[in-house]
């Protein structure tokens, strides 16, 4: 079933509502600490980030569920994965730039997951073999549940500005900016 986009209608249609209500949320996160996220260039890399993850499963599930011949549907998915890693692996969004472990665990995040496994699933539907469209699973899994987390990060972890003074409203809260 793998290799039968029909087979995956259902899957593509409640993964593309989904993702589209959750792109919908972040906009609501991201108007509400606007004044932050605009002032931080990561910050502001990180929130375009977190759209990519949520807009990567719905643009490549409405491709899934669009009547188009295999071919086209496995170098769309291919293309898909290709753009995503372009803006997903940003060097510019909160990247510890000390190496060690975390530079380790970024490697691993839903952001390049994601962009793989989109990939995974294109190239291996192409090929007929190694799994097709159950890559897809894995990929919409890590491209909305490192959404959300990032989402959250936004509403929770990053301080409103003080009025009157811009300073922070919490002082001793840190930012996604600060290194650890």
């Amino acid at each position: 079933m793998g290799y039968l986009p029909e087979m995956w209608h259902d899957f593509g249609v409640a993964v593309a509502g989904l993702a589209g209500a959750l792109t919908g949320l972040l906009f609501v996160a991201v108007s509400i600490k606007s004044d932050v996220l605009g002032g931080s260039r990561s910050l502001a890399s990180r929130a375009a980030q977190t759209l990519v993850l949520f807009i990567t499963p719905a643009i490549s599930t409405v491709l899934m569920v669009a009547p188009q011949p295999g071919p086209a549907l496995g170098a769309e998915l291919l293309a898909v994965a290709a753009v995503s890693a372009a803006v997903l692996l940003d060097r510019r969004a909160g990247r510890d730039a000390t190496g060690g472990v975390a530079h380790y665990i970024e490697r691993a995040s839903p952001n390049t997951v994601t962009a793989a496994l989109v990939g995974a699933a294109g190239l291996t539907f192409l090929l007929k073999a190694g799994g097709g469209l159950y890559w897809m699973i894995p990929a919409v899994l890590a491209g909305l549940v490192g959404g959300v987390i990032n989402a959250w990060l936004f509403l929770v972890k990053v301080p409103a500005r003080a009025e009157g003074n811009g300073a922070d409203a919490s002082p001793g809260t840190r930012t996604l900016d600060d290194p650890a």
